[in-house]
C-alpha cells in the first residue's frame, strides 16, 4: 500500500529524537550570605534547564546546557512526529488488513 510506504519514508527522515519536556528552574545554594538566601528579595540561581521523560517505565531527568535547548527541542519535536506517524502507520496497516480480508472472503466462494 502506497500510504504505508510514504509513512515509512517519513519515519526514516526524522533524525534524532527524545521523549519528554523541557523545564526551567531556579535554585537556592548552600553558601552562607549568598544573594539567594536573602530574606528580602532573594535572587535565586538560574535559570537551569532540564529534560524530564519516562522510558522503559523509568522516569529520568537530565540537566541540559542553555545552548543545548534548541537541539533538545528539535529532538522532542521529532519524537512527537514519530508518535503521530506511528499512529498513522498502525491505522494504515489496519485498513490494509481489512481490505485484504474482504478480498479473501470474496474469493473463497468462487
Amino acid at each position: 500500500m502506497k500510504k504505508i510506504e510514504t509513512i515509512k519514508k517519513k519515519l526514516n527522515l526524522l533524525g534524532a529524537m527524545l521523549p519528554g519536556k523541557i523545564a526551567k528552574q531556579w535554585n537556592v545554594c548552600g553558601t552562607k550570605g549568598c544573594k539567594c538566601k536573602r530574606l528580602k528579595n532573594p535572587v535565586k540561581h538560574g535559570p537551569y534547564y532540564q529534560i524530564s521523560f519516562t522510558a522503559a517505565g523509568k522516569s529520568s531527568t537530565i540537566f541540559i546546557k542553555k545552548e543545548e535547548r534548541s537541539e533538545v527541542k528539535k529532538r522532542i519535536k521529532n519524537f512527537k512526529k514519530f508518535k503521530e506517524l506511528n499512529k498513522e502507520l498502525i491505522l494504515a496497516n489496519i485498513a490494509l488488513f481489512r481490505k485484504e480480508k474482504i478480498i479473501q472472503k470474496q474469493g473463497v466462494g468462487k
